[in-house]
């Protein structure tokens, strides 16, 4: 949903309708579309704050149903496409967004009942391609900071079973994000595919004009939150589509691999079913097929989902910790396979 910029506690238009002028904050699409790399994350003005939680009109909120797992942090996430410019439906997947677009997403954890934000990422859609660039948070929350070259910032927190944890999160540097999100090498978004976004968030975007047309989803992946009450399958493979198919697909970087995790893939071999490593090297932890059927126990894709050592470690990226919930849901559904 477009929302209206804050102005202290209440909004622009009921402070107007006070008798209150307030500047509408606009973002530096020259920032977005250019070639330097901004130092600050407030150069984009994306937000009308300087804690980043207050995006200004055009910025608009939007969560996906399953999220990619990164060490349990809290991700709120944004979406900006320039006036006069609108984004492409297809199908079900990743939306065509334009040229000038930018994908905003920040990591943190809750601390005494706000979200601590340890980095930012930005995606910019640039008429060469895209960039990904991270920008660390500093210890007053007022200042992000770009960090081509990464960083470690020791995290304590509280994980969904109630267990504390201390970690060294790890803040991609520009190079590693390229890992993840690239097809056919080049950056791209992986998030933003209709089938794993709200209907009525792509209808609001319709409605807005920053989107041609509803996109055609037949099979819409199911919310993280109520998995419980969705079919174990489901769950599962939105899992690994979210968490492993944007390396583990014939455009990515695992391509050798032979696995293509999508959701929307049939093939059971493709998806690892009855299916040898083709170079998993150590990583097979001496099992010979990456999927059993009905033995969770003994499929390579499980025993590394369950390692945090590097060289067998699935994802390589992005987590210090092993995700439990995601673990089990995987582990359920290979254990129905026949």
């Amino acid at each position: 949903m477009i929302r209206i910029v804050s102005l202290g506690c209440i909004g622009v238009a009921a402070a107007l309708a006070l008798g209150a002028t307030a500047p509408v904050a606009t973002v530096d699409d020259d920032a977005i579309a250019g070639t330097g790399f901004p130092t600050r994350l407030s150069d984009y003005r994306f937000f009308a704050d300087a804690a980043a939680r207050d995006p200004v009109v055009g910025v608009m909120p939007y969560r996906l149903n399953t999220p990619l797992f990164s060490d349990y942090a809290e991700k709120p996430r944004y979406l900006y496409i320039p006036d006069g410019r609108k984004a492409k439906a297809n199908g079900e997947g990743l939306l065509a967004l334009p040229v000038g677009s930018a994908i905003v997403k920040s990591f943190g954890y809750e601390h005494d009942g706000k979200i601590r934000l340890i980095e930012t990422r930005v995606l910019l859609h640039r008429a060469d391609g895209w960039l990904a660039l991270p920008y660390v948070w500093n210890a007053a929350q007022d200042l992000a900071v770009l960090k081509l070259g990464g960083a470690r910032v020791p995290v304590t927190f509280t994980d969904p079973s109630g267990a504390r944890r201390s970690i060294s999160y790890a803040v991609p540097n520009k190079n590693q994000c390229k890992e993840c999100h690239a097809v056919n090498g080049a950056v791209t978004p992986i998030g933003p595919k209709a089938r794993n976004m709200d209907a009525a968030f792509l209808g609001q975007l319709v409605a807005a004009g920053k989107l041609d047309v509803p996109p055609a989803v037949a099979k819409r992946l199911p919310v993280w939150e109520d998995r419980a009450n969705a079919p174990i399958e489901a769950v599962a493979r939105a899992y690994l589509d979210v968490n492993c198919a944007h390396c583990h697909r014939p455009e990515g970087s695992a391509s050798n691999s032979g696995l293509n995790l999508g959701s929307e893939v049939t093939d059971r071999v493709a998806l690892g079913i009855g299916k040898r490593p083709t170079a998993a090297g150590r990583g097979s932890g001496d099992l010979d097929f990456d999927i059993v059927p009905g033995d969770p126990a003994h499929s390579i894709l499980v025993h590394r989902m369950k390692s945090l050592e590097p060289g067998i470690a699935m994802p390589e990226l992005g987590r210090a910790t092993i995700d439990v919930e995601g673990v089990a849901a995987v582990e359920a559904w290979i254990a129905r396979l026949r």
